[in-house]
């Protein structure tokens, strides 16, 4: 195994306040009706699907300026991306095909045939694959990450619509809205390995890789069912308001969250008994919801509301509430710039959300490999230096995937990170009230 010679300390300096406020407006063209956002850390840019407009925005993440369009199929409406070749996904709901555009010069490298109206994307690190999960077909397209080919087509339940990836297992899940259960996949294999069956109007998907367990929101039943990541078991069902229509975790608190359509409210559900731990209202109609990895918070896009609520992630209350365009529908993280930014699909605009724990400072060794994207390519294993302020990382030290999930513990000195699939990863570090975070990018 390789390792690194010269260490590696990189962040971006921050205070921890909490204080939010809307930054920039980015105006996209009339019809454009932006529904999807995804982030690529390697390149520093932000991607929105336009449904009206049948292209993709990019967007600078350190200016906020739209540097390029790239037209991609009839109603792109998803997006993921490929951390291992530096690629985005965007998924056409109108004409049959994944649109394939390169991160580094925003180039359209490939259409990969699929089926219509596809509502889902998911990556698969381990295997550097995407699913796209397609509605009328019934299906899921596997797509190899780095020939961009078809390489299986599995069939699901009906109107498969929710899709995410237990890294642990490697396994893909798939929720299947009218036939009330969940596909599982083997990410090597491409072969179906359960299907559980979960409650009524199953929509939406997300993994909890502190306890290894799936939560599936059932828009029909007003519940979350929770799912045992090892024996693929149905482990609780547990009540949360209204319409239940978007789920994330904090990977700090151990917290799940469902966003409640009818209800106006957010659901927090405890990671590690299944329990129930309060409601919190929002405004009106949360369909979307986002963890900030840097700042422990949990934003949800209220679409009737014209707003964003704020959640501590650590103390369950809400912070504060940001106007922001006309029914804000989708969410990414820019921990670079710690921005969060909300697509207002009625509003044809892009709101770009900023937090007081935010720094302009960012700092690596002359010694360090970097990319153009400004991230630290590391190979074999990570070095911590000695904290800046001379005192240990007593606060925590963690390595965050794309998502924002936390993978591994970081300590002063070696951490092996062989074990780690190529891509793109943030390190975290605390160490009393300051704190730094920066990217890697792992190589093999």
């Amino acid at each position: 195994m390789k390792t690194l010679t010269s260490a590696v300390l990189l962040g971006l300096l921050a205070a921890v306040v909490n204080s939010q406020w809307l930054e920039a407006t980015i105006d996209l063209p009339e019809q454009s009706y932006p529904c999807a956002l995804c982030y690529n850390p390697l390149s520093n840019k932000v991607y929105c699907a336009n449904f009206g407009g049948g292209n993709v925005s990019v967007i600078d993440g350190a200016t906020n300026q739209v540097i390029a369009t790239v037209t991609a199929g009839h109603l792109p409406g998803a997006l993921c991306y490929n951390s291992a070749e530096n690629k985005v996904y965007c998924a056409n709901w109108g004409s049959p095909g994944v649109t394939v555009i390169d991160g580094t010069t925003n180039e359209v490298l490939a259409t990969v045939p699929t089926g219509y109206c596809t509502r889902t994307l998911c990556y698969n690190p381990t295997d550097n694959k995407v699913y796209s999960a397609n509605r009328f077909a019934r299906n899921v397209t596997v797509i190899d990450g780095t020939t961009d080919s078809v390489v299986a087509t599995v069939a699901t339940g009906v109107d498969p619509v929710g899709l995410c990836h237990n890294a642990r297992n490697n396994t893909v899940y798939c929720a299947s809205s009218q036939s009330n259960n969940v596909t599982v996949i083997d990410g090597t294999t491409n072969r179906v390995i359960a299907r559980v069956t979960v409650g009524v109007g199953p929509w939406i998907a997300c993994y909890n890789p502190v306890d290894n367990k799936v939560y599936c929101a059932n828009y029909g039943g007003w519940n979350v069912t929770v799912i045992d990541g090892e024996t693929n078991q149905a482990l609780a069902l547990v009540t949360t308001g209204e319409l239940p229509y978007a789920l994330c975790h904090n990977s700090r608190d151990d917290k799940v969250y469902c966003a409640n359509r009818a209800a106006s409210d957010v659901t927090l559900i405890d990671g590690a008994s299944n329990s129930f731990i309060v409601s919190l209202l929002s405004g009106n109609a949360p369909c979307a919801l986002c963890y900030d990895s840097v700042n422990n918070k949990v934003y949800s896009a209220n679409a009737s509301g014209d707003d964003v609520t704020v959640i501590d992630g650590s103390a369950d209350s809400v912070l504060r509430t940001i106007a922001v365009g006309d029914e804000p529908f989708a969410f990414c993280c820019n921990p670079q710039q710690n921005r969060v930014y909300v697509a207002n699909r009625g509003g044809h605009s892009i709101s770009v959300l900023r937090d007081s724990g935010v720094s302009i400072e960012e700092r690596a060794s002359s010694e360090e490999q970097r990319t153009g994207g400004g991230a630290t390519v590391v190979r074999g294993s990570i070095h911590l230096r000695q904290a800046a302020s001379g005192g240990r990382f007593t606060a925590g030290a963690y390595l965050l995937d794309v998502s924002g999930r936390e993978v591994m513990d970081l300590h002063q000195g070696a951490n092996d990170i062989g074990h780690l699939a190529p891509g793109v990863y943030f390190v975290r570090l605390r160490t009393g009230n300051e704190s730094w975070s920066g990217r890697v990018v792992v190589a093999h």
